[in-house]
C-alpha cells in the first residue's frame, strides 16, 4: 500500500500511486461492481492510479464555500427566471427560454423536487477559483462514489469525502418516505450515460425504490404528470439529459411538461440551466445581483465582444452551454488550429459564448508526474455530499482528463459535516 507520509503539497499530500496489481483489482471492481464500462479512452486509462489526498482543513474550506455558493445561485436563479431580459443573456434556445418564462419564476420549486450541483474548484496562487457550476445534469456519480471507495481501501486510514449517490438516495427518501417509482431519464443511445443510470438504479433499488430507465421521448404526460408509455405512473424523475436538448425532441414529445411547477417532482428541474450557463454572471450583472462567495471565486466573465483581440490570450473562451470541457479556448493549452476556430466562433456567435478571465492553476505533484486537478464538490439539497476529481497533464480539464479518487487525510479533526446532513452522505 502507498504510504501517506506528511509531504504537504499545498492543499493536498503528494500523490503516491498504488501498485499495478492493485490498479487491476480496482479497474475490475469499477467495471463489474460500479458500472464503469469505459475505463479507458483509446489507449489511455481513465482511472488515475494515485489518489488525491486532501488536507482536512482544505475540505472544510471547500465544503463551506460550495454550500455558500449553492445558496447564492438559488436566489439568483429565481430573480433571473422572473426577468425575460436577464434570461436572454444566457444563450438558451429560444423555445426553452419561452417555456421557462411561461412556467414562471417558481419553475424550480415543484413540490418534492430537489437540486444537485457540482462546483469545480481549481487551486491557484491567489487561492481557490471556481471555473463553473454543473447545476443542470452534473455527472461523476460512479467515480465520486464507487471509485473513491475502491481507492480508499488502498490508502491506510484515508476516507472518501462523501458519497453523492447515497446523498441522492437520501434526498429521494426524504421526498418519498415509503418508496416510489423513479424514472431515470437519459440519452439511452450513449453508453457513458447509460452506465450512470444503471449504477444509480442499483443504488435506488437496494434502498427500496422501483426504477425505470427510459429516454425523454419515451414518456407520456397526463395533466403535467409523467407516465411510461404503457400508462404506468412515475412518482419522481431524475433527469440526466441536458435541458438545452429538450426542444430537439419536438413538440409531440411534450417536453415542456418538464418545466411545469405543478408536474412530477424532478432532480433537477430544467430551470437549473440558468446557473449552468457560462453567461450566468452576465445575467446577474444585468440585474445588479450580488453573490458574495460566487463573485469572489469565479473569474471575471464578459461577453466576448467586450474583449479586445489583443487581450485574448488573457481570457478563456467557453460556449455558454458547453459540457465536458468541449470547445474551450485557452492560449497555450488548446491546440493552435483549434484555438483559431474557437476564437472565430466566439466572435461570430458571441451571444452564445462567454469570456472568462484566465487564472493560473497550480499543479499536483505525483510520482507519475505533474497534473492539474479539478475538485468538483457536490451539493445535494443545500448540503455538501462529496467530490468528483479529475486531473490532466495540462491546465485544461476535458474529455481526455483522468478520473482521480479524492480522499481525506487520516486522523482528526473530523471532516466538515453540515448539521442537517444525512448520515449516509459521509464516511464514519
Amino acid at each position: 500500500m502507498p504510504t501517506l507520509a506528511s509531504q504537504i503539497d499545498g492543499p493536498w499530500l503528494r500523490g503516491e500511486a498504488i501498485s499495478a496489481e492493485a490498479a487491476r483489482v480496482v479497474r475490475e471492481a469499477m467495471i463489474f461492481e460500479h458500472c464503469k464500462w469505459d475505463p479507458q479512452v483509446g489507449d489511455v486509462p481513465v482511472l488515475h492510479p494515485a489518489a488525491l489526498i486532501l488536507r482536512r482543513e482544505t475540505w472544510n474550506e471547500l465544503a463551506q464555500l460550495a454550500e455558500n455558493m449553492d445558496a447564492e445561485i438559488r436566489e439568483a436563479e429565481r430573480a433571473i427566471l422572473a426577468s425575460p431580459a436577464a434570461l436572454r443573456e444566457l444563450g438558451l434556445p429560444w423555445s426553452l427560454r419561452r417555456a421557462l418564462v411561461s412556467a414562471g419564476a417558481t419553475s424550480s420549486a415543484a413540490d418534492g423536487s430537489f437540486r444537485v450541483s457540482r462546483f469545480d474548484f481549481h487551486h491557484t496562487g491567489e487561492g481557490w477559483r471556481v471555473s463553473e457550476v454543473n447545476s443542470d445534469v452534473p455527472g461523476g456519480y460512479i467515480e465520486s462514489s464507487g471509485f473513491a471507495a475502491e481507492m480508499a481501501a488502498h490508502y491506510p486510514s484515508a476516507t472518501p469525502t462523501g458519497d453523492p449517490a447515497a446523498a441522492l438516495v437520501a434526498a429521494l427518501r426524504a421526498a418519498h418516505p415509503t418508496g416510489a417509482r423513479v424514472g431515470l431519464v437519459h440519452a439511452t443511445a450513449y453508453t457513458d450515460d447509460r452506465q450512470v443510470m444503471v449504477f444509480l438504479s442499483r443504488r435506488l433499488t437496494a434502498a427500496g425504490f422501483e426504477t425505470v430507465l427510459l429516454a425523454p421521448d419515451s414518456l407520456r404526460w397526463r395533466n403535467g404528470r409523467a407516465e411510461t408509455l404503457d400508462g404506468g405512473a412515475l412518482d419522481h424523475l431524475f433527469r440526466f439529459f441536458p435541458a438545452e436538448w429538450l426542444p430537439n425532441l419536438g413538440w409531440r414529445s411534450g417536453w415542456k411538461n418538464f418545466t411545469r411547477p405543478d408536474g412530477t417532482p424532478q432532480a433537477n428541474p430544467p430551470s437549473a440551466i440558468v446557473s449552468q450557463s457560462k453567461r450566468f454572471p452576465l445575467a446577474c450583472r444585468r440585474l445588479g445581483l450580488r453573490l458574495p462567495t460566487w463573485d469572489a471565486l469565479v473569474a471575471e466573465t464578459r461577453d466576448p465582444r467586450e474583449v479586445q483581440a489583443a487581450e485574448l490570450d488573457a481570457w478563456v473562451l467557453k460556449p455558454a452551454l458547453g459540457r465536458v470541457g468541449e470547445d474551450i479556448g485557452i492560449a497555450g493549452a488548446t491546440g493552435p488550429r483549434e484555438l483559431v476556430k474557437i476564437r472565430r466562433a466566439a466572435h461570430r456567435h458571441a451571444p452564445h459564448w462567454a469570456a472568462q478571465r484566465r487564472f493560473s492553476a497550480l499543479p499536483w505533484n505525483t510520482d507519475r508526474g505533474v497534473f492539474f486537478p479539478c475538485i468538483g464538490v457536490y451539493v445535494v439539497n443545500g448540503l455538501v455530499a462529496g467530490v468528483y476529481g479529475r486531473v490532466a497533464p495540462r491546465p485544461l480539464i476535458d474529455s481526455h482528463a483522468q478520473d482521480v479518487a479524492v480522499l481525506l487525510e487520516p486522523t482528526s479533526p473530523a471532516s466538515h459535516v453540515s448539521a442537517e446532513a444525512p448520515v449516509e452522505n459521509f464516511p464514519p
